[in-house]
């Protein structure tokens, strides 16, 4: 890996890393919070943050005023981009799909299926080598993301509840299948098969995989303006109907941005900690 960035911050140190990917077959950002624990070589948790779309592996680090909670909690912040990126990655042509808009599965229709692995990326390249890298305790690695990646925490945590002990999310896409933003991606990165996008949806993968974890918190607000997007209801009907424990807490007058995430950012993480550490 090579080290693209760092600063000191609430006496951790935010640094941003590049390496060649093998699923993306290009270079990768990811950017990672070291608190001061881990400066000084002590095991620590560690909690990945999946962005939304458009967003890439700083936004996290600039916007969610996380860093300061997160040196108090001694946790690591590991913050992937969004997306292949690159002059040969195929763009896109809108916001919503291409790069920035990865949807964090692995596609199987040209022209993606070269480069937009975006599920093993994470869970099995980027999750390896930040093992590898920095003081992490395997055993102790949670899950969170907003929007676009709270779809992605929340899929990824159900499929692979080996690797993230803990799960959370800030205004997910919850059933994808049932909302244009994931309909719009699934066909251009999985094809027309319906009954293929049902692994890449959190609601459903609750109703078949059962319930996994102790608690999900999800905050989402209520002047959201994509609200009809997300239908964190059918998140919390499946949790219910498999007895899996779930709190979801809406918030008058906030709405889909990051402001919305710094307000409740430290009960996330707080969240992560509290469960992983006990």
């Amino acid at each position: 890996m090579e080290l693209l960035q760092r600063a000191k911050c609430f006496d951790g140190e935010i640094q941003v890393h590049e390496f060649t990917s093998t699923y993306l077959k290009g270079k990768a950002k990811f950017s990672v919070y070291l608190p001061p624990k881990a400066l000084q070589k002590q095991k620590c948790s560690a909690l990945f943050f999946l962005a939304g779309l458009t967003c890439t592996e700083e936004t996290f680090a600039a916007k969610a005023h996380a860093q300061k909670i997160a040196s108090t909690l001694g946790v690591i912040l590991i913050l992937p981009d969004t997306s292949p990126r690159g002059d040969d990655v195929e763009p896109g042509d809108a916001w919503d799909i291409g790069q920035g808009a990865g949807f964090y599965v692995n596609a199987t229709e040209q022209p993606w299926s070269t480069h937009y692995h975006m599920e093993s990326y994470v869970v099995d390249e980027l999750y390896n080598k930040v093992i590898e890298h920095f003081p992490i305790d395997p055993q102790k690695i949670g899950i969170t993301g907003h929007s676009m990646g709270g779809h992605g925490a929340l899929t990824l945590a159900w499929k692979y509840p080996h690797k993230f002990k803990t799960v959370s999310a800030f205004a997910p896409i919850c059933a994808p299948t049932q909302c244009p933003w994931g309909q719009k991606a699934f066909t251009a990165y999985l094809g027309d098969d319906q009954q293929q996008w049902l692994a890449h949806d959190a609601v459903e993968l609750v109703k078949s995989k059962g319930a996994l974890f102790k608690d999900v918190l999800i905050d989402q607000g209520a002047a959201d303006e994509f609200y009809f997007q997300l239908h964190p209801d059918l998140l919390v009907q499946a949790c219910q109907d498999v007895k899996q424990k779930i709190t979801l807490r809406e918030h008058e007058g906030y709405d889909h941005g990051y402001y919305f995430i710094q307000t409740f950012v430290a009960d996330h993480l707080r969240f992560h900690v509290n469960s992983l550490e006990n």
